[in-house]
């Protein structure tokens, strides 16, 4: 079974760790780039703040494999 891992900005993610989430903090545009190419190929599902999914672009949320969602506003 592969992980969780949020990413996105730490006050938006933190509650996540409390259920096990693997949280990857990023501020600016550069970490939310670092931390999505740091994924690890067992990585199951990638919970994304707004700005994050952003950053990343529509390509992204269109992949099969990790599965992604984004959190609203």
């Amino acid at each position: 079974m592969g992980r969780i891992v949020a990413i996105g900005e730490e006050a938006r993610i933190m509650g996540f760790a409390l259920a096990g989430v693997v949280l990857c903090p990023a501020d600016d545009s550069g970490a939310v780039r670092a931390a999505w190419r740091d994924l690890r190929t067992d990585d199951a599902l990638v919970i994304l703040t707004a700005p994050a999914a952003e950053v990343l672009g529509d390509e992204v949320l269109r992949t099969r494999l990790p599965l992604t969602a984004v959190m609203p506003a």
